[in-house]
């Protein structure tokens, strides 16, 4: 978005510069340049991934990505030449910091996404509006449920069953699907579980 504070133009961009420049210098730095494939990134109108082709160290899922982990930079060069360079100010913290920023920014958190011989990060706009949530092939109640409770920013399975009059297992059935739509996230498990929203 442009804009102007007097005669001084004023740029005001759709994801926060400092997540997409460490996803870009993560990208750099864990990429593996024996296969030759070049980094790519994908632009849409309700998103920005990038992707680079490379593993993640033995024994790392995404979750240990999501938690405090030590750094493991595939190209461990690379890696010192853009932290001596002062491109890169910690180590460890690339994740942690590019969700800091986008949920700063009032957008949801960045997904992380491991698939054979490559990493994606996929940064999104405010999924939670009704435009975005048609093309999802919800069902009424879900898409109600997401837009009725996002100043909440999460949902419990009682509220659900509450608001639609359905059962435990029609709630839970829909909210579940909801998660492998990556549009909730759950946490918990049985009566404690509670279904969150990546914008808080």
């Amino acid at each position: 978005m442009i804009s102007y504070e007097g005669l001084n133009r004023v740029e005001t961009y759709e994801y926060p510069i400092e997540a997409i420049r460490e996803a870009l210098l993560n990208a750099v730095a864990h990429k593996d340049y024996a296969g030759g494939v070049p980094i790519q990134i994908s632009v849409y109108k309700d998103k920005l991934m990038i992707w680079n082709e490379g593993q993640l160290p033995e024994n790392w899922t995404i979750e240990t990505l999501l938690d405090k982990h030590s750094s493991k930079p595939f190209n461990p060069d690379i890696a010192n030449a853009l932290f001596r360079s002062g491109y890169i100010e910690s180590w460890g913290r690339g994740i942690s910091k590019m969700t800091e920023q986008c949920l700063n920014s009032g957008l949801p958190a960045p997904l992380f996404i491991f698939k054979s011989s490559g990493f994606w990060v996929e940064f999104r706009k405010d999924i939670y509006n009704e435009e975005y949530l048609r093309e999802m092939a919800l069902n009424e109640r879900q898409k109600d449920a997401l837009l009725f409770f996002k100043l909440k920013a999460e949902i419990v399975n009682a509220e659900y069953v509450s608001r639609f009059s359905v059962s435990d297992k029609t709630a839970r059935r829909d909210l579940v699907e909801l998660v492998e739509k990556n549009l909730l996230y759950r946490i918990g498990k049985g009566k404690g579980t509670k279904y969150i929203y990546y914008v808080r």
